[in-house]
């Protein structure tokens, strides 16, 4: 073993320029690989935080004929706050239109307790507010409205019997969220003004479930956990995962090609240094281990190289962020400016056992050959 070893080192040092293209070519592809699915696992982690923090809290009672991505259903979906519930934060959904800058905008209107600490909206600024009907807006709602804070605005909507009403609303608050779903084309006010503008007197939409909340069947009421409403960011995101395995699988192809085809010219220029090794003793599978050895020997290598650039980039990348363009940020859910991946032992590991073990049998197929070598024949240096 110390003998093949020794031997592997001398021959892959020998050959310089094709030791150095295998081993950037690998190591480009360790570090791809982890780069890529460190910022996937990044995403996942923070866009599922997030949503927890902002929207989803600990959970959601929903009514039965409410569903969040059909607006049609909003006029129906809602029904009165059952009695003696506790863990939870009452939201009541509206449609209406606000016309800023001689623009008609249509909206959702959304009340909430302004004292809940279910989630981070900063609802506290619609308490003891000197405007009679202040609200509070995300950053996408404002870019699209053209609206600031101290801005008035009106707003039209319509009633529980049907009529129309309007009246000036104030943005009191903007805040910054990586939530598109609780900003977007969207506006907050106080539960017990949007009670009195509608009609739909302790009537609720949905609620929003805290830390203290213990689920009971409720009839005319459906509860999701957080993981079921989780479930479509992570769908989406092993979506993307799937996408991107195509580039590992292709990046780590090329690699080991590269791998292969210098394994299989080195056996044949070197039948002759084979067919000494035979006939002093050294048996095929020993020259076949030493054939293996040295191509697995380019994946440590690759480890070692791709370390010394692959290492203060991610350590870059999950101090600093990796820059998500503002097309992106608009899949409709949560993501921020910049993603923090990260980089854990299962996915660094699991990465390098794939790269050894994938070179070690990319190693192992072309060695093969000399098993059925005719010692006589390689040190006469014929091709076989």
């Amino acid at each position: 073993m110390k003998l093949a070893f020794t031997l592997s080192i001398k021959n892959i040092f020998g050959a310089k320029l094709r030791t150095f293209l295998n081993v950037f070519v690998l190591s480009f592809s360790f570090v791809v690989i982890i780069g890529l699915k460190g910022v996937m696992d990044g995403w996942d982690d923070q866009a599922r935080r997030d949503s927890i923090n902002w929207q989803f809290g600990q959970g959601q009672l929903i009514h039965e004929d409410y569903d969040p991505l059909d607006p049609f259903t909003i006029l129906d979906g809602k029904g009165p706050i059952p009695d003696k519930i506790s863990g939870l934060t009452p939201i009541l959904v509206h449609q209406a239109s606000i016309y800023p800058q001689g623009r008609m905008l249509g909206i959702t209107i959304k009340g909430i307790n302004p004292s809940q600490k279910s989630v981070l909206l900063p609802t506290k600024a619609l308490i003891n507010s000197k405007y009679n009907y202040p609200v509070i807006i995300g950053k996408r709602m404002a870019e699209s409205s053209k609206l600031s804070i101290g801005d008035e605005v009106l707003i039209r909507w319509r009633d529980k019997n049907g009529t129309f009403d309007a009246n000036r609303i104030t943005v009191v608050d903007i805040f910054d969220s990586n939530v598109p779903t609780i900003d977007a084309g969207q506006i907050w006010m106080s539960l017990d003004t949007l009670w009195e503008m509608t009609g739909f007197n302790n009537e609720a939409t949905f609620f929003i479930a805290n830390d203290l909340y213990q689920h009971s069947k409720i009839s005319g009421w459906e509860f999701k956990s957080k993981e079921t409403l989780l479930k479509v960011i992570t769908d989406l995101v092993d979506a993307k995962k799937s996408q991107q395995a195509i580039v590992y699988i292709l990046l780590l192809g090329i690699a080991l090609l590269a791998i292969f085809d210098t394994q299989v010219l080195s056996i044949f220029r070197r039948q002759k240094e084979i067919g000494t090794l035979i006939a002093l003793g050294m048996t095929r599978k020993r020259v076949v281990k030493l054939f293996t050895i040295e191509g697995s020997l380019y994946s440590f290598f690759a480890l070692l190289f791709g370390s010394i650039y692959g290492l203060p980039l991610f350590y870059f990348l999950a101090v600093e962020g990796f820059p998500v363009p503002p097309a992106d940020q608009k899949v409709g859910i949560a993501m921020s400016d910049f993603i923090y991946p990260l980089y854990g032992l299962k996915l660094i590991f699991g990465t390098v056992f794939l790269v050894v073990i994938s070179s070690t049998i990319v190693s192992f197929l072309p060695a093969r050959k000399i098993s059925k070598m005719n010692p006589v024949l390689a040190l006469k240096g014929k091709l076989q």
